[in-house]
């Protein structure tokens, strides 16, 4: 029994890391950032001093998070999306609560 929730919780970690990586990709090839993906840590702030995006860029990770992984993110919702973590976040309780959880 704590042998299967050990692998479990070793196969949720490693998706929310697929997913942490596959948002670091998409937010660089989206918003043209002149970055390399893995220099953005999860917890760095993706907004102002972070990585300086603004509300433009805030409304096309908006529509990148809804074309690449099917979760509608609205105004309101941006406001809280403000590391790589919290998205993931975000983009995991969205794909649960739909039943499309893929990470």
């Amino acid at each position: 029994m704590i042998e299967r929730l050990e692998s479990e919780s070793n196969e949720d970690t490693a998706r929310r890391m697929e997913l942490s990586d596959s948002l670091k990709r998409v937010l660089v090839q989206r918003l043209s950032l002149r970055i390399n993906p893995d220099q953005i840590t999860n917890d760095a702030p993706l907004f102002d001093k972070g990585l300086g995006l603004d509300s433009v860029d805030a409304l096309e990770l908006a529509v990148a998070v809804e074309t690449e992984f099917g979760v509608p993110v609205t105004e309101a919702d941006v406001a809280e999306l403000q590391s790589i973590n919290r998205l993931a976040d975000f983009i995991i309780k969205r794909q649960l609560e739909q039943g499309t959880f893929n990470a």
